[in-house]
């Protein structure tokens, strides 16, 4: 199944506790599009300045994505940056700098039009709804946020979120954006906004679905040295997308299976800072350690508990 990405493409400066990374490649559309091409070809679509170095371009061309969606635009690049500290599950932004991002104004080529799934990456939510007006007949619309645009975009959001199917979100995300404590009843009332599904991220604690068929929760997989989180959410969400397009089937069991191989995705990204994990990567890695998540979820119930 065809897949296309719309989202960021930025250079990120972030400091853990591991170290500092300077003007790193970065943005959502990028660290989905990588994780998405170990399984699929994807369609990306974003916008850089004149600053972006084509040999960028060219590696990312060097993988299963196809970059003919990406922009290039007088200006400088959309740039971030932000610190983590020992608790690695939240970064705080100490920069943003939109860039060329406030000129973007997406208009999907022709090639991408008939894509049967689409990821609304994290970007502004009338950017998303303008991206999803232009596919003809998508089989799934995800889409991811944050607490930027809950906070400053709300009605937009909402307004996006009616015709979305899945949403992708963090669990303080989705506490703000229900205005509920409870993350069961955030996901309900999410699903009363329009997606049929909500897909909560939690970090190091791993991911929960709220759907129509029930609740379904996966560990995070256990990775003893994390050293730059930036990424791991849309690595997730490119990792899920991926497989879904793989198996060209979506329904419950798809889901549960595509949601391991996202959280596969999300715990190499975690191993070294930027794209340096995922550059190195080999699919025989990947392979590997979806045996070992499936092995390290798997246990034997007694006939009695009692």
């Amino acid at each position: 199944m065809s897949l296309v990405v719309i989202g960021t493409v930025a250079f990120d400066s972030v400091k853990t506790p591991h170290g500092i990374r300077e003007e790193a490649l970065g943005g959502s559309a990028t660290y989905f599009a990588v994780a998405a091409s170990f399984f699929t070809s994807v369609r990306m679509l974003a916008v850089v300045g004149e600053d972006f170095p084509e040999d960028r371009l060219a590696e990312l061309g060097r993988r299963d994505i196809d970059t003919s969606g990406i922009l290039r635009i007088p200006g400088r690049t959309f740039r971030w940056k932000g610190e983590y500290g020992e608790d690695l599950n939240e970064a705080r932004t100490l920069e943003t700098h939109l860039n060329v991002l406030q000129e973007f104004d997406p208009v999907l080529p022709d090639s991408y039009r008939d894509a049967r799934l689409l990821f609304l990456a994290n970007i502004d939510p009338v950017l998303q709804a303008k991206v999803q007006s232009q596919v003809k007949a998508p089989d799934l619309v995800a889409a991811d946020t944050m607490n930027f645009w809950i906070e400053g975009k709300r009605d937009e959001l909402v307004s996006t979120l009616k015709d979305v199917d899945l949403l992708v979100i963090n669990d303080g995300e989705a506490r703000m954006l229900a205005g509920e404590s409870s993350l069961p009843k955030a996901a309900r009332k999410i699903r009363e906004m329009g997606p049929r599904s909500v897909i909560v991220k939690r970090g190091e604690y791993g991911v929960a679905l709220y759907g129509p068929d029930g609740t379904f929760a996966a560990p995070a997989f256990p990775v003893e040295d994390v050293f730059d989180p930036t990424g791991a959410g849309d690595s997730f969400a490119g990792g899920m997308m991926g497989y879904l397009a793989r198996v060209g089937e979506i329904n419950d069991t798809t889901l549960r299976q595509a949601m391991v191989c996202g959280s596969v995705m999300a715990s190499f990204n975690i191993e070294d800072f930027s794209m340096d994990r995922m550059w190195k990567l080999t699919r025989g890695e990947v392979d590997e350690r979806c045996r070992q998540f499936q092995a390290l979820t798997r246990y034997d119930l007694p006939g009695t508990l009692g």
